[in-house]
């Protein structure tokens, strides 16, 4: 049977309400009295709180629940994936973007996206991102895609393809030197998926619904809606006993599980808080849900420190630097999207200006970024996440 072990982090300012917020802390505390006989543990936020229920089984895959569904996830994940796969084409010289058609994939305009899966009409990633952030994505659409029509090869102040110093790799990099798809691709796995994840179907009104009346194929409103967050993690649902694939998420986890042991991590988080939904216990589902935006944070932590790592070893290298620099950023900035996170704000910011020299997307400056700024960036982070003991191994 699977512990619970949530960490109390810091509560910060973004959604979900105070009411869940309280919701969180309240049930956690009853569940730490009911069971501090046994337990052993307090309720103080540097200890972790064990919160075991005999009372129901707890499964070792997703595998064992009824009426899963998430087929809308699954969708706007594959449309992510097909931006992608893209934006990629442009790290070849002479290759350009239609700024139309990439504008169209983000809006699920299917006439000009000439999608090569099929979606419904309904299903599209912009609607999906955090709202104030969804101009800044567009924006950054359309500076790829006007960078890819430069008929120069990049070097500082001017946009365009360039090659590693050993001519193994090529990417598009814009006149600062930043490879925007990358910002792109990894500033949505923390504006768009786990913002969904954290923000949205755990979220107050979402985990909050009907949990008595059972739709088939699709479980309880609550059921559905934890589901869904689970969609979004990019994973099968035998992972990581099957980890065939996997994409965003999923995939970054299994490539930093050797040192983290993130994918058991996070399937036993995802799996706790979808018996406990079933079997109606809400401490363990509140629970669950803050082990499940943690591990996320961790995760986003750990591969920015991986990113950094790579940067500080590429620093006279532009192409690789601004490749590998723009996925540390990403995963830097994917921890503003979980209001439970441990990191504060003024951390986080520093931790972003010593990456991008901005907190804004649009605005990021690689030809300023030096390796001190770097390594204050890399102990802080792993200093907060409790990642010292691996962070040069990452």
């Amino acid at each position: 049977m699977f512990k619970f072990v949530p960490l109390l982090g810091r509560i910060q300012s973004n959604s979900p309400t105070k009411k869940m917020k309280m919701k969180i802390k309240l049930r956690v505390l009853m569940g730490c009295i009911a069971l501090i006989s046994v337990t052993l543990h307090s309720c103080k936020k540097e200890l972790p709180i064990v919160i075991t229920d005999n009372s129901y089984r707890i499964p070792d895959t997703y595998t064992a629940f009824e009426n899963v569904s998430y087929t809308g996830q699954t969708q706007r994940l594959n449309q992510l994936l097909e931006i992608k796969n893209y934006l990629k084409t442009v790290n070849v010289s002479g290759n350009t973007l239609n700024i139309e058609k990439v504008v169209a994939m983000f809006t699920n305009d299917s006439e000009k996206a000439g999608w090569a899966g099929l979606y419904e009409d309904s299903k599209q990633i912009k609607n999906k991102t955090f709202e104030p952030l969804q101009s800044d994505f567009e924006s950054l659409l359309k500076s790829i895609a006007n960078s890819s029509n430069s008929s120069q090869a990049h070097i500082k102040g001017i946009s365009g393809v360039v090659s590693s110093n050993d001519n193994s790799k090529q990417y598009l990099l814009n006149a600062n030197g930043v490879d925007e798809a990358q910002v792109f691709e990894k500033g949505l796995m923390g504006a768009f998926i786990a913002y969904q994840i954290n923000e949205v179907y755990t979220g107050d009104t979402k985990i909050n619904a009907d949990n008595e009346e059972v739709i088939p194929g699709k479980g309880t409103a609550m059921e559905h809606h934890w589901d869904e967050a689970f969609g979004y993690l990019g994973v099968p649902l035998d992972f990581p006993t099957n980890t065939d694939n996997l994409i965003f998420w999923g995939s970054y986890a299994n490539k930093r599980n050797q040192l983290l042991a993130c994918n058991h991590e996070l399937m036993e988080a995802f799996i706790a808080g979808r018996a406990a939904i079933t079997n109606k216990n809400m401490v363990n589902r509140d629970a669950a849900i803050i082990n499940v935006r943690l591990a996320i944070e961790k995760l986003a932590a750990a591969n920015a420190i991986h990113y950094i790592n790579e940067t500080l070893g590429n620093m006279n290298d532009v192409c690789i630097k601004g490749h590998a620099l723009a996925e540390a950023y990403g995963f830097a900035y994917a921890l503003k999207f979980n209001s439970y996170k441990t990191i504060n704000s003024s951390d986080l910011s520093e931790i972003l200006f010593n990456l991008g020299a901005s907190e804004s997307l649009l605005e990021l400056d690689f030809y300023s970024i030096d390796a001190k700024g770097l390594n204050d960036a890399k102990i802080k982070l792993s200093s907060i996440y409790g990642l010292d003991d691996i962070k040069d191994q990452l």
